[in-house]
């Protein structure tokens, strides 16, 4: 187990974060370098009391500024062979007012991209709940049950990917591996269009998981090199809001390509997985140019000027690591030992954090799963179900980012992750014992629209995990394992059933 410094002396952290892992992680740094760390040694010096700053734009919260802080981390991410090396400097200074100003210039250049891949992501993930509001499962002869076990397999595949996806791309490095995996899940995803039965459904659904899984953590980790662990939290909440709006987009582009059964003989769920195929592959082509594989590598040589000048490299880095020092202790290209492996698993200090990710989505996962076919059991049409699921994800975009913003307002996570299973009782008690559901078409649909608005705790815990894992080591493995809890979630592709035929 990793050694951690008290988290109690980093009081701007709010009550469950812990920073200190002080292990070296580089390929030549031995775990008896690791123990001489001057700052877990002296827990009183300057490294905790930097952190015990409130603002995390004053130069002041600076653990650099103890020389013999300074003299470890330059010693251990020369070791590490840390790409950012050459541009750490403990005396570099800087106004708030300049930092500002170049996060703003991250997130357009970094951030945005990252929501662009998240939608990408979501298209290929998302659009089959579209498909079959069409007459996919009736002219393929599948029945909701095999339809469920679809689903089944694409979950297992996708979480059962995510550890050894995100173990490739710390090899090869997230600029590399990302854009790889885009572009062979997009032409998967596109190959749908020719679905002829069961069997072929299944091997799709089966290989989309296995491409997809993995994406989430490798971003995560990525975007950690350049922003501070305050800073996660909502950039991550820019995601799942994108998750949201993509839902809105591509329910707009579905209601388009499903009227397209008249062309080429093709029926319109066969064009929406073609067109929207189509789509995610220029995005995935165009990530290969887009994703630097660090603040120090945005000049190429299709963008000589690159996105940063000098002093503003300086900056990126140097704020990060005085925010937590471990984020030098690997080269972004290094592949993490089993031994390392072990030691980032048996972490228990996360495993509350996991649990989470185990229980928290279970009450609304079933209705989310199910909406498309519900409300065409209600008797809405084709168009009208695509048109009806959008007013709950665009509700949803406004408490998910509000309830991020808060936990980071507060400084307090577990409190505002259980808001999401508070917001989503009553609306499941009144699905449970009213009367009217599933009789009552409109009550029904605004009960289950209230539900699904539900404010999303998944930025929170995703963020919370990696502020926790104190080391690169672990931040690499942690998000993988957070997602893989969510295994429970196959469950609830199994919560609605037909004998023999499709429900719709």
């Amino acid at each position: 187990m990793a050694q951690h410094i008290d988290p109690s002396s980093r009081s701007h952290e709010g009550s469950s974060s812990s920073y200190g892992t002080m292990e070296a992680k580089g390929p030549t740094v031995s775990d008896d370098e690791v123990k001489q760390d001057p700052t877990s040694k002296q827990p009183g010096v300057a490294i905790d009391a930097a952190y015990a700053s409130e603002d995390e734009g004053d130069t002041t919260t600076n653990p650099f500024r103890d020389l013999k802080v300074a003299e470890y981390y330059v010693d251990l991410y020369e070791k590490a062979s840390y790409e950012c090396r050459h541009v750490f400097d403990p005396a570099l200074e800087w106004e708030k007012k300049e930092e500002r100003k170049l996060v703003r210039k991250l997130d357009w250049h970094v951030c945005t991209w990252a929501c662009i891949m998240f939608f990408a992501l979501q298209v290929d993930r998302g659009n089959l709940a579209q498909a079959v509001s069409d007459n996919m499962l009736d002219e393929l002869g599948l029945t909701t049950n095999e339809y469920n076990y679809g689903n089944t397999i694409f979950r297992v595949s996708f979480l059962l990917a995510e550890l050894p996806s995100q173990l490739i791309s710390k090899k090869l490095g997230p600029d590399r591996w990302i854009p790889m995996q885009m572009c062979l899940w997009s032409i998967v995803a596109a190959s749908q269009a020719a679905l002829s039965g069961k069997a072929s459904f299944y091997a799709c659904r089966a290989l989309i998981g296995v491409l997809e899984g993995g994406f989430i953590p490798d971003l995560v980790l990525w975007l950690s090199y350049f922003y501070t662990s305050s800073e996660l939290p909502i950039r991550l909440s820019f995601f799942w809001t994108g998750l949201d709006l993509t839902q809105i987009i591509t329910s707009l582009l579905a209601f388009g390509l499903l009227r397209m059964d008249v062309i080429q003989g093709l029926s319109g769920w066969r064009w929406l997985f073609l067109v929207e195929g189509v789509i995610t592959l220029a995005v995935g082509v165009a990530t290969f140019f887009c994703m630097p594989s660090s603040a120090v590598a945005t000049k190429t040589w299709f963008r000589p000027k690159g996105w940063f000048t000098d002093r503003e490299v300086g900056i990126i880095v140097n704020r990060v690591l005085r925010d937590d020092p471990t984020k030098g202790d690997m080269h972004n290209r290094m592949a993490i030992t089993p031994a390392r492996l072990w030691r980032a698993l048996s972490d228990y200090d996360l495993w509350p954090i996991y649990a989470v990710g185990l229980i928290v989505f279970m009450p609304v996962g079933p209705p989310s799963t199910y909406l498309t076919l519900t409300l065409r059991s209600l008797g809405f049409s084709t168009f009208d179900t695509i048109l009806l699921v959008i007013p709950s994800t665009a509700i949803s975009c406004l408490t998910l980012i509000g309830l991020t913003w808060l936990s980071e307002r507060f400084h307090e996570r577990s409190f505002f992750a259980m808001i999401q299973n508070i917001w989503a009782m009553p609306c499941l008690l009144a699905l449970r014992f009213w009367p009217g559901t599933m009789t009552d078409a409109w009550g029904t649909y605004g009960l289950i629209t209230t539900l699904l608005a539900y404010p999303y705790c998944h930025a929170i815990a995703v963020a919370w995990a990696s502020r926790n894992s104190g080391s690169v080591r672990t931040r690499s493995v942690s998000a993988a394992c957070y997602n893989m809890f969510h295994l429970r979630s196959c469950t609830n592709m199994h919560l609605k059933f037909a004998d023999s035929s499709n429900q719709t």
